[in-house]
């Protein structure tokens, strides 16, 4: 029986999750570098992914970063600078799971050992007014990427050592809390039925790459922590989508330094 004729979606079927990948990330960097001139420069050992791309803008504004010469991913540039004593190379506008995962692997195959991802979201399950941040410990997988990755179920779930060790570690208060979020390929298509069936899972914001980057981790036993910046009630007010002083990127690089602090 075909999938179309047992009503198997396309994104379910013939996927054989412990097989490897015909195409790594590796031969398109070998590629790019023979295509660029240029030289194999390992990314620094933590990345950060910025999906907004207000911390870059930010980081490039005060003159702090420099380009990293080596990073010859097509899609975007990577830039580094110094974080409390540690290096990181950030990449800004990988919005969506498919943009970050394809991100991710190229991080990950280019040297990189700890990814943590700061995206925007919106309010579901209020925690207060916004902005504040959450860590996220599971995201709902109604996104497309993490099927590539993993077998169907609920939830793509953060890494249970790293959630141990950050357990503490980067704030107690309202600014900075732990939960679940809703991970969607598509932000226009949040209505009020779709809302209310998560706000009745626990979840706390709605965002767009963290299912898809903890399937990522846990197919490929990679470090990945991802964190939803909680900035709207999805455009249901006046004044909404304000991140605060910078738009955001000096509080979340503080939250930043304390992670990698901690797991460094």
């Amino acid at each position: 029986m075909t999938a179309r004729e047992d009503h198997t979606p396309p994104i379910l079927a013939g996927k054989q999750h412990d097989e490897p990948s015909a195409f790594a990330p590796e031969s398109l960097l070998r590629e790019a570098r023979r295509q660029k001139g240029a030289d194999a420069v390992a990314v620094p050992k933590f990345c950060l992914l910025d999906p907004d791309g207000d911390i870059v803008r930010q980081l490039r504004a005060d003159g702090r970063v420099h380009r990293h010469e080596g990073w010859v991913c097509y899609h975007t540039d990577m830039w580094v600078f110094d974080l409390g004593g540690h290096e990181i190379g950030i990449v800004g506008c990988a919005v969506g799971a498919s943009f970050a995962v394809l991100v991710a692997e190229e991080m990950f195959a280019s040297g990189c050992e700890l990814l943590i991802s700061v995206t925007s979201s919106g309010q579901i399950t209020p925690q207060g007014g916004p902005p504040y941040f959450i860590l996220i410990d599971r995201a709902l997988r109604d996104e497309g990427t993490s099927y590539h990755y993993l077998p169907p179920s609920d939830w793509s779930a953060a890494p249970e050592h790293l959630l141990s060790q950050l357990d503490g570690a980067i704030g107690d208060d309202h600014r900075v809390q732990t939960g679940a979020t809703w991970t969607t390929d598509a932000p226009f298509r949040e209505t009020e039925t779709a809302i209310a069936a998560a706000q009745a899972r626990g979840i706390l914001a709605v965002e767009m790459e963290a299912a898809g980057l903890y399937a990522f981790a846990e197919a490929g036993h990679r470090d990945v922590v991802c964190l939803a910046h909680v900035t709207n009630q999805m455009g249901t007010i006046e004044g909404d989508f304000e991140k605060g002083d910078d738009n955001g990127a000096a509080e979340a690089l503080a939250i930043v330094s304390r992670i990698v602090t901690r797991l460094g």
